[in-house]
């Protein structure tokens, strides 16, 4: 049994038993029982789950469903701990099958199985390990990696290469790993997937302290990673990337570097940007900004020696960030004024803020393979569940409020939220509603914290928009003055200006950000033409809304990027060039997806959107699509020599 997978010995009683089963995911806890015991007569027909986001949790189960299902697991956990709770045989593929069958319900389970394994990782660190080693298909080849950022996504490339014994050094700017979750260090901060799904396959935590942690613990958690892989040592802290110069002829990048000891060079083989998308602030065009004799700052820039108790605060935007921390501020100023330009809608998550429960907590501790069995039931139901409801339906009636049927039933779902949350205050439920169909932009996810905290005597929501900021405050566009003691902004980043502001220069000297003028495109996200061995992570189009964890596209992205080295080393090869017009045409069918949905048809504002109109972030189709594509290297798509 892999360490990860390893817990402590049940010596509870069958009462302590049956109270922790009140807090656990059944239909996860059903398998995993099955997996430890071999008894698969527990998983009942009667008890399939419904695994659509739709369905609710526990997968739609009734009361009855509820019941029988926990007197199973009580039944089986408590034979399990009689036994000596011993440690289950490797399963075969055929029980897996059943298993996951189990879960999933009707669909093309030869077709998904590959990704359900992939992302089950029953073998913990070696499963989806690269299946070669540099000293088996290259040994006396000179070739090492550039890895441009130790965030989520350039850690996971390292593990990777560590694994096949590929030599790596990463370079990062700030002074520790964790990108945006060490950089993003506002009140309230925290991750709007469920944890146990925003985390690596190959490092799964069991022991996370809410379901959706705060900033804190995610930087703890990529700390650990780090330490754990001893990945540190690799790594060049307070080291910026600020050109990168390809040589055709020597098939190399030579990387131009401002460090603690000034500028130098570095050369690689293969350049990896893993900088992400959410980095560099984004601050609106406001007439008057640098007038305001107050502090001011950007929310990804927080300044914790800004007291903002008593103070007179003015909060510009409501995008996914504000609303995070403008509860908190609320909860310190004598006065809050929030301006928003555009409502965001709410996704009721009544455990957005929730710990962790003490019974689901202990299961995770003493059962075996249980956190990896809800680590992929959240996968699973958080993955293609919602996606049919953001495809536009042709000639749909209204399509500022909705694109389908199925969205409308949405928007309807949100829109009675909304109306509950409010309550008698008609005005601030016309200001809270959307104007736009949902998932247009980015939801935000609500526990009732932001509705309630507009509704406390010293917040107020101004929508009449933002003439100009000055010296004392704010003017709006109806000729008030509002006055303020700090403005704070949570306007976004710049996540279009991929790779900005480094210089990356590829083949006949052309560069980068001339190539893309603002409107950034990649082959799966990862390869673009004249700019050879160039890696992207988080690239052009490679962004969820309705579907799955950034994580999952970094991983798939790393296999890919992996699968490209194995061919330059096993080929003897110098370097690799995606053809371009491989290139274009499949950037021809992700523009045309995405205008069949909501982002891609609606007109409402969104950082979706690059300053060309065109959606540069999202990836419009099935998780499985982007892991099929993302198996193998296509030798055709590439110029190799």
């Amino acid at each position: 049994m892999p360490a990860s997978h390893r817990t402590p010995p049940i010596d509870a009683d069958e009462a302590t038993l049956r109270t922790h089963l009140e807090h656990a995911e059944l239909p996860a806890l059903l398998v995993t029982l099955a997996h430890l015991t071999g008894d698969d007569a527990i998983l009942r027909d009667e008890l399939r789950p419904d695994g659509s986001f739709m369905a609710g949790p526990q997968g739609g189960y009734s009361e009855h469903q509820l019941s029988v299902a926990r007197k199973l697991c009580l039944d089986a956990l408590s034979r399990y701990r009689d036994a000596g709770c011993p440690p289950p045989t490797r399963p075969t593929e055929t029980q897996i099958r059943g298993w996951l069958g189990f879960l999933v319900g009707d669909i093309d389970l030869e077709s998904y199985l590959p990704l359900l394994l992939s992302e089950l990782a029953l073998d913990g660190p070696a499963a989806r390990a690269p299946q070669w080693r540099k000293a088996e298909v290259a040994p006396d080849r000179d070739f090492r990696v550039a890895i441009i950022g130790a965030g989520m996504s350039g850690l996971a490339a390292a593990f990777r290469l560590q694994q096949a014994g590929v030599p790596f050094v990463i370079f990062e700017k700030s002074d520790d790993v964790a990108g945006t979750w060490h950089d993003n260090v506002y009140p309230g901060c925290r991750v709007d997937v469920p944890n146990h799904f925003y985390s690596y396959s190959f490092a799964q935590k069991a022991d996370w302290p809410q379901i959706f942690s705060t900033q804190d613990a995610l930087l703890d958690y990529f700390r650990q990673c780090a330490d754990e892989f001893d990945l540190r040592r690799h790594v060049r802290f307070a080291t910026e990337v600020t050109e990168a110069v390809f040589d055709e002829e020597a098939g190399s990048w030579t990387l131009a570097l401002r460090g603690p000891d000034g500028a130098e060079s570095f050369e690689a083989q293969a350049l990896i940007s893993a900088v992400g998308q959410l980095n560099r602030p984004n601050m609106p065009e406001i007439e008057g900004m640098e007038s305001f004799e107050g502090p001011s700052f950007h929310s990804a820039r927080w300044q914790h020696d800004v007291p903002l108790e008593g103070k007179r605060v003015a909060i510009i935007g409501t995008g996914a960030s504000a609303c995070q921390f403008i509860p908190r501020v609320a909860d310190v100023a004598s006065e809050l004024t929030v301006f928003q330009r555009t409502a965001p809608w709410l996704l009721p998550t009544p455990e957005y803020h929730d710990p962790v429960p003490e019974g689901l907590q202990w299961l995770f501790t003493h059962v075996p393979f249980y956190a990896a069995w809800y680590r992929f039931w959240l996968f699973w139901t958080g993955s293609e569940g919602l996606l049919g409801s953001v495809v536009v339906e042709d000639d749909w009636g209204d399509p500022k409020r909705s694109v389908s049927e199925a969205n409308d039933l949405v928007r309807v779902m949100l829109t009675e939220y909304l109306a509950e949350q409010c309550g008698d205050d008609k005005d601030l439920l016309e200001k809270m509603t959307p104007d736009y169909p949902p998932f247009s932009k980015r939801f935000v996810r609500d526990n009732g914290i932001l509705p309630a905290t507009y509704q406390r005597d010293h917040v107020s929501l101004d929508t009449a928009g933002i003439e100009r900021i000055t010296p004392s405050g704010i003017r709006t566009a109806d000729g008030r003055e509002i006055e303020v003691d700090v403005i704070l902004y949570g306007t976004g980043f710049t996540a279009s200006d991929f790779l900005m502001p480094m210089k990356i220069v590829g083949r006949g000297g052309c560069e980068l950000h001339d190539v893309w003028d603002g409107d950034a495109r990649a082959y799966l996200g990862i390869t673009l033409p004249h700019f050879p061995n160039l890696f992207l992570m988080y690239g052009p189009n490679t962004n969820i809304v309705v579907n799955g964890s950034i994580i999952y596209f970094s991983e798939c992205e790393v296999d890919y990027i992996l699968a490209c080295v194995r061919k330059l080393l096993g080929g003897g090869h110098k370097a690799m060039d995606c053809r371009p017009e491989v290139h274009d045409a499949y950037n021809e069918r992700i523009d045309a997806e995405n205008l069949r949905k909501a982002w891609g048809a609606a007109t409402v504002n969104t950082w979706y959107r690059n300053r060309h109109g065109r959606i540069s972030q999202n990836w419009p189709y099935t998780l499985l699509a982007y892991y099929q594509q993302t198996r193998e290297v296509a030798e055709g798509d590439y110029e190799i020599w």
